[in-house]
């Protein structure tokens, strides 16, 4: 049942929760009545729907990692909360940690050169988009205090979706997205791909001016069709029709302009779970590339790091198949004294590598400004 518009969700996380917050309404989980790791798409929609039909817990919570190989997390919870949206002023802004070290990983100058050789790749044809990501380290003297951190990012970005979701090994993965994967709600279901994106900037007239740039990038809306393309094909074994705009619309976050489109459409079959749909489009081309093959081999080969479930989907399924599903970015893994901020670029055969840098330095103002950071400055020194 839907509660009183408050922040009391917000306030009632505990590390170990599940929380997902957006624009419409809140969802809070606690406790863990049984998590289910099957990596094929068909078994671990078919053995969370028939735990949930076995059981009175009324949905399941919790995280599709970014490599499809890679184990899910998904949860039944002991206890499920609702409330109405959590309002920004409800917030009061709150220290999370002081006197991080920060390490980017790789060094700014490292990053750019990636980016140069992905964009030879693909002008050489062996791709279509590749995205790449970096990753900040901080170190930190006490242990990140999360509830702070969800509040501070709720209160900047209402607009979007925050979350936090328990990981293995006692890890947090903490954000606030702008993208919605994918809604079920019945037969209908709404998928928002987002890619196409532009730094904004705090001067009213050169962020307007940013945002007519965007929508008039031919390199962006390239970017922007092969995402829509891609997320079309997925649902499309699952629908009996579906609806695409025929050109995208501009959608801003504190920190970014984005093109966005809405894709929807009616589902085929009943028994086909928004957890399943989930499977299927993830992860799209606004997070990996295409096609998909050569996109993924070359994440691993360019990037230092594993990205785990850095983009991957956070979300909730219930018994009826109904639920939905965000993409896993504008985020950190937490662990104790440690965070990993992640961020990512669509590379394309006409990105300039410094451009690429200065949107993924755009992208960790999200989490940067919660934790009551400077913004980092994009440079090219080592």
């Amino acid at each position: 049942m839907m509660g009183r518009v408050t922040s009391g969700l917000m306030a009632d996380y505990r590390p170990g929760s599940f929380l997902l917050s957006s624009p419409r309404r809140a969802l809070l989980a606690t406790g863990s009545q049984a998590v289910v790791t099957e990596r094929d798409p068909e078994e671990l929609a078919a053995r969370v729907t028939k735990l949930l039909v076995d059981s009175d817990v009324p949905l399941a919570v919790g995280a599709l990692p970014f490599d499809r190989a890679a184990a899910p997390h998904i949860v039944l919870p002991e206890s499920v909360r609702w409330s109405g949206p959590v309002r920004p002023a409800s917030l009061p802004s709150a220290p999370v940690a002081a006197g991080a070290t920060v390490v980017p990983v790789p060094a700014p100058a490292e990053y750019e050169r990636v980016v140069e050789r992905a964009v030879q790749r693909l002008r050489a044809g062996e791709l279509d988009k590749v995205v790449l990501a970096r990753a900040l380290r901080l170190h930190l003297p006490e242990p990140v205090r999360v509830a702070a951190l969800l509040a501070n990012l709720a209160r900047d970005n209402a607009s979007g979706f925050t979350y936090a979701v328990d990981l293995p090994g006692g890890r947090t993965l903490v954000g606030a997205t702008p993208e919605m994967l994918l809604t079920r709600t019945g037969l209908s279901v709404e998928a928002n791909p987002l890619a196409g994106s532009i730094p904004r900037h705090p001067d009213p007239e050169r962020d307007r001016q940013a945002a007519q740039r965007l929508l008039s990038s031919a390199k962006d809306h390239e970017e922007h069709r092969v995402v829509v393309s891609a997320v079309v094909d997925a649902l499309r074994p699952f629908c009996r029709s579906l609806h695409v705009p025929d050109q995208p619309s501009l959608v801003s976050t504190s920190a970014v302009w984005h093109l966005s489109t809405t894709v929807t459409g009616e589902l085929a079959d009943p028994d086909v779970s928004s957890l399943r749909l989930a499977t299927a489009l993830h992860p799209t081309p606004a997070v990996c590339g295409a096609p998909f093959e050569a996109a993924r081999d070359t994440i691993a080969e360019l990037e230092p790091f594993d990205r785990g479930f850095y983009a991957g989907a956070i979300g909730w399924c219930d018994a009826d198949g109904d639920g939905q599903w965000v993409v896993g970015i504008r985020c950190a893994e937490i662990a104790e004294r440690t965070m990993t901020l992640y961020a990512g670029a669509g590379i394309m055969p006409a990105s300039r590598p410094r451009l690429e840098l200065e949107e993924t330095s755009a992208k960790f103002a999200t989490l940067l400004r919660a934790m009551g950071m400077s913004i980092e400055a994009p440079s090219s020194a080592e």
